[in-house]
């Protein structure tokens, strides 16, 4: 696979909305080889990202949803980067929130395809923990990057503005779990999963979260 390689880069800032602030630790996912490579939530601090990217090209900067904490460095790791931004149209209120007057350089819908390093990355539309959450399948590596759609436990949250408990549990049934069992779940936070590890829970968090997020 020409040396295809993942790299996580784990940063840390503040997640804000509804009027509260909280300290996060964001995963940034960077896949490609020693020559290109593109960028997945680029969060918190530009300086370490593009030290990770290490002066290869960067075709693409993918955002998995419009969340301060995913977004609040894009800006600079556009410029840094020389790189476009893509977002989901659904999720351009939240980028404008971060960064008025601006835009990001393209829109992602379902079904878009990403290459770099001989890899394909596919853009599942997981709307839910915001509308225009997007996840990225990359078949030949039997991976997802979920962004904050599927986490190791349970879905992302969906208590706060702009989300919704049975649409992320839509998009969680029908785009992720319909992946093969050994597929790794690469989350926006914390450690991987599997599809399979998560899959036998979908009950238990419907019946336990469903009346609280």
């Amino acid at each position: 696979m020409n040396g295809l390689r993942i790299d996580r880069l784990v940063t840390s800032g503040t997640f804000s909305l509804d009027g509260g602030t909280w300290d996060v630790d964001n995963n940034v996912w960077i896949v490609g080889n020693d020559e290109e490579c593109l960028v997945i939530d680029p969060a918190h601090d530009p300086a370490a990202v593009e030290a990770a990217v290490a002066g290869r090209k960067v075709t693409a900067i993918l955002l998995t949803h419009g969340h301060d904490d995913h977004i609040g460095a894009a800006g600079q790791v556009r410029g840094r980067l020389s790189a476009p931004v893509y977002l989901n149209r659904d999720d351009w209120m939240l980028w404008e929130r971060v960064f008025p007057g601006t835009e990001p350089d393209h829109a992602i819908a379902h079904g878009d395809t990403f290459d770099v390093a001989g890899a394909r990355l596919t853009a599942l539309h997981t709307p839910g923990h915001s509308p225009g959450s997007m996840c990225f399948y990359v078949e030949s590596e039997g991976t997802v990057f979920s962004g904050d759609t599927l986490f190791q436990g349970g879905p992302g949250a969906t208590g706060r503005s702009f989300s919704d408990f049975p649409t992320i549990i839509e998009s969680i049934r029908t785009r992720l779990l319909a992946l093969p069992a050994d597929t790794v779940v690469r989350t926006g936070h914390g450690d991987p999963t599997t599809v399979g590890a998560e899959a036998p829970q979908l009950q238990d968090w419907i019946t336990l979260l469903g009346d609280t997020h």
